[in-house]
This record gives structure tokens, sequence and C-alpha cells, in this order.
């Protein structure tokens, strides 16, 4: 069985195909969307998705989430005692996915395609990868997002014929694709995106005029719970504004009440800059695949940061014209990983069904140009793939040193669009003896492959002495050897993960933590009577007592976040 998973910054999601079409499968409590946070539990249990989310405002030096935007790099995010590198929190939220997966399908699952942000660079998409073998996966493909889209809507609209463009902003990344469908197969002409945009800027944007409103000293960005305290309050009024013309944010601490009113105009006006960042990738994309807007379709959003009314209308006025809607821009991602799952199990309603994908960005080396008499200059990017190339690929270009007698040559890998190396994003390194004697013996032919799963090959055979060379990563702390994978692996599995048919207890008891704290007076000696309450029933182990208590629970629950507390409870609601 392959499973389709949507590994994402803010939510992830896993999902199957089953007959003729992909399913979602539900969590322990229920849900598709599972939030990709982590936490330690008081006792060093793991929690994965909302309980875990729930505490990142309570217990936020125990708790990590947007860890997405650290793969591919050393970043060490420390849980209470213990650091964490980003591949082995992700793991942590796919492991949590497949038990969901096996407890619904009743059957081992060992094999995903796993999503990744097109515009994802090498070291990033070996780190996710890493992430799935340290979750007991096998990846059988990494596949770029807005193309897991593309093939959702693509199933979803087989019989017909049409050239769209994906617009995908999630919580942490942004990319675009423009691709043709026809007669089953669906082929991506061009891709393009920004690592670094996505809804978690917007609500950073909203944090920072915060503070500037409420004359906020800048030493409490360093304050972590008020940070996720005021993050939860931004977040909520930004899906709000969805729904709504106005709303207030509001936040308690230490005894002060600070506020801050949001319109649209607001929002819009305080996030122009990113608005702005969102036209490049889709010019540049549009550009490659020689194309106008009025030329597309449709236009097929994904990602649940599109849901804002900004973006909406941003899209609207770029394109002009409303953007498809058929399909939740928060499970098209997922739903694309189950086909192509269904593809890669060769499922007889997908037999008819081809998929092509591009390379997303530029892949080279750094040369030296000479420019006079013993004079070069250093650091100029020469693309060995152009972006936007059709894989699989091979491409191959002919070298030759600087200086007669060179004994070692070194061949810097860089990956991005920019005129100088200094302006791309370095790959890795490959060292090259070198035989000496007169430049025009010594050229090395440098071969870069490129394939399905946006893994790059680097391969250098000098002409003199036909040894060849394979591109040995050095010095990138962003990934991880085979040794270092099965080290991490030993690692997590002396995690006590928490129960899975008990995390829907724990999930109410850590919303309930956060709603404590929120609270003061008679509302908060009320409020604790209530959760020690739930706490017994948990204590006593009788099924029947704790499903009655806890739908008592969450009752008062859905009471408090309805604001209700603001007046005290004319009633125990026990």
């Amino acid at each position: 069985m392959i499973v389709g998973i949507d590994l994402g910054t803010t939510n992830s999601l896993i999902a199957v195909w089953e007959g003729n079409g992909p399913r979602l499968i539900k969590n322990s409590l229920g849900e598709v969307l599972t939030p990709s946070c982590v936490s330690l539990d008081d006792d060093g249990t793991v929690l994965v998705g909302r309980a875990a989310r729930e505490r990142l405002q309570t217990h936020p030096e125990l708790t990590a989430s947007a860890f997405k935007r650290f793969m591919g790099s050393n970043k060490q995010i420390r849980l209470g005692k213990r650091d964490f590198r980003a591949e082995e929190l992700s793991a942590l939220v796919l492991r949590s996915l497949r038990e969901d997966a096996e407890a619904a399908l009743g059957q081992p699952v060992t094999e995903a395609i796993i999503t990744v942000p097109a515009y994802f660079s090498d070291a990033q998409r070996k780190a996710t990868r890493a992430a799935g073998e340290l979750a007991g996966l096998r990846v059988e493909r990494l596949l770029n997002e807005p193309t897991g889209a593309a093939l959702a809507y693509g199933i979803h609209n087989r019989d017909g014929e049409s050239r769209f463009l994906v617009f995908d902003l999630g919580g942490g990344t942004f990319d675009v694709s423009v691709l043709d469908l026809f007669e089953g197969v669906m082929e991506v002409r061009a891709s393009a995106g920004d690592n670094c945009l996505g809804g978690e800027d917007f609500v950073s944007c909203l944090v920072d005029h915060f503070f500037e409103q409420n004359k906020l000293p800048a030493k409490l960005k360093n304050h972590r719970e008020f940070m996720q305290r005021l993050a939860a309050q931004v977040e909520i009024a930004k899906r709000k504004l969805s729904e709504v013309g106005q709303t207030t944010i509001r936040l308690h601490h230490d005894d002060n009440e600070y506020s801050m009113p949001l319109d649209e105009p607001l929002l819009e006006r305080l996030c122009a800059p990113l608005l702005l960042r969102l036209r490049t990738p889709v010019e540049r994309a549009l550009r490659d695949a020689n194309l106008r807007s009025n030329e597309l379709d449709n236009i097929v959003l994904a990602g649940g940061a599109t849901r804002m009314p900004i973006v909406r209308r941003l899209v609207a006025r770029m394109f002009g014209r409303f953007p498809a809607s058929e399909i939740n821009p928060d499970e098209v991602v997922a739903l694309g990983a189950a086909v192509q799952a269904g593809l890669k199990m060769k499922d007889a309603a997908l037999s008819e069904v081809v998929m092509t994908d591009v390379t997303p960005y530029s892949l080279g080396i750094a040369l030296s140009i000479q420019i006079g008499d013993n004079q070069f200059s250093e650091g100029h990017f020469d693309p060995v793939i152009e972006r936007n190339c059709a894989v699989p690929i091979s491409r191959v270009k002919q070298y030759f040193p600087v200086r007669e007698g060179q004994r070692l040559l070194n061949l810097e890998v860089f990956q991005g669009e920019a005129r100088m190396v200094k302006d791309n994003i370095h790959l890795g390194t490959l060292k090259i003896p070198m035989p000496g004697g007169r430049l025009d013996e010594c050229g090395i032919d440098v071969r870069f492959t490129y394939d399905v799963n946006g893994l790059l090959q680097v391969e250098a055979s000098v002409l003199k002495t036909g040894e060849s060379f394979s591109l040995i990563i050095e010095g990138n702390p962003g990934l991880l050897s085979q040794e270092e994978i099965a080290f991490r692996l030993v690692s997590l599995a002396d995690l006590k993960i928490h129960p899975r048919d008990r995390i829907e207890h724990r999930t109410l008891l850590a919303r309930a933590e956060r709603l404590y704290q929120q609270l003061r007076g008679e509302q908060r000696e009320w409020f604790a009577l209530q959760i020690l309450s739930f706490e017994k029933a948990l204590a006593s182990q009788d099924r029947r007592v704790i499903d009655q208590r806890r739908k008592k629970f969450e009752d008062i629950l859905e009471y408090l976040e309805r604001d209700a507390f603001i007046n005290p409870p004319g009633a125990d609601l026990t």
C-alpha cells in the first residue's frame, strides 16, 4: 500500500487511492488536517497534532511548529532538554500520519509519496526523504506540491483539455506551476516559487504592527509565551476576516489589555510588500511557459493561505477572472499525492493518465572568467541544466582549469538564477584531482542528472585519465548520512509516543490549559474545577463515565471559546 502525504508547514494530511478516486484519511480526532506541531508532555511523552498546537501558548519551550522552513539546514530546535533537527520533528508528524492510515486501512503502511515545495533545494529534498526514513517509510517519490494540486485538478476534470496555473500559497512557502492537460496527459510547462513566503509571513506583519500600535517594548519579542499567544490571536483574526469585514485583536498580559482593530484595507496595506512578492514567481512562470495570462483557461488555488480575500482579489486582478474553487485548497495537494500513489501502483483506473514535470530552478557551477592577462573574475554562475527543462534530464558540459599545472579543481555546485554564485544556493563541492600538463589536455566533462524526485547527481570525468568522480557534499549541514539516519532512528524510537487511542483526551486537556491561562478570578477558579472533574473521570478508567464527562467538558470548552467567559457563568455546566 502506497499512501500520499502532504507534509505542510502548518498542517499535514494523508490520503490513499481507492477504486476510482483519492480519499483523505482522518486522524484519531476525526479530522483530516493534522497540525504540523510537536510537543513534549510534562512526563516526556511526545504529542503530535492538535494536542501539540494547543500547547504552543502554554508550553512554548516544549513545543515546536513551522519547522518545515528549517529542512535541509543544521538548525537545532530545543524542546525541554533535548535538541531536534527539522527532519526529526517532521518524522514524528509523518509517523503520526502513518499510524492514522494503518488504523483506518487495517494494514501496515510502509511506502509513501511525499510532497515538497517545487522550489525546495536538493538538500531540502534529501532532508524530506530522510524524515520519511526516520518515520519508517520508504519514500517512493517526492512530488512537487503544485504538481500534486494539478494531479487532483486533472483527475477532477480528466475528460477536458485545458491550460491552467496552480497558485499554491501555504503556511511557509509559495509555488506556481503552469500546466497543459490533454487526453489524460498533464504536462508541467513551467514552475517558479519562493521558499520564504507564506501565511506565517502575513501573521508576522500583523504582529509587528500590533507592537507598533500598542507601543510594546521590543524585549517582549523574546517572551516566547507572549509571542505564541499573540500569534494565535492574530491568526484567529486573520481567518475571521475571511468571513466578516472587520475584527479586533485583543490580548491580556500582566494585568494589561492590548488591542488592535483590523479590517481588510488595513491588512492589505500592511501586507502590500508580501502581495507584491507573489507577483514575481507568477510572472516568471508565465514568461518561461511563453504564455500570457489571458491564454490560461483556469487558475487553481492550493494552500490554506489562499483563503484570504486579499489573496483571492490579487489573483482575480492578475488574471482577470475568479480562480477555480471546486477542490478544497487545504486538501488538494494531499489528494494529488494519492493520485500519484495510484499511478505508482499502476491502478487500472489511471492507466491512461501521464504526468510530466520540470526542473523548477537552474543548476550549474561556479566559473572563473578571464578578463585579461593572468586576470580572472571569479564566482560567475554557469548553468548546466536550465530551469523548466522536462525531467528526468541529463546534460553535460566541458570545462578546463584556469592555470597550467593545476593539480586540484574544486567544482562548486549551485542552484539559482543569479549571475553571480554568491546570490545563489550552494549545493556542494566536488574535489577533482588533475593530472597536470597543458590546459587543453586537462578538460573535464561535467554531467548533471536531475530525476523525477528533484534530486541531483553530479559526475565529473577527467578526459586525460578517464577517471570519474561523483558529487560528495562536503560541509553541508543540511544533510544526514545513512549512519546518522540510523543513529537518529534509534534515538526517536526511544521517545514515548502518546497512545493514539487517548490523544483525544490529551488534546482536550491541552486546550483547557490554554483557556485556563486566559481566565482570571472566579472564572478561573470555576474552570479549574471543571478540569479536575474531567481528570477524575479519566482516572476512573470507566469508558461510560469518561464518554459522558467528555461530552460535557467539550461543551464547556466551546462555551468559553465563544467569549462567554467575559461574564461569569450563571450555572455550573457539570
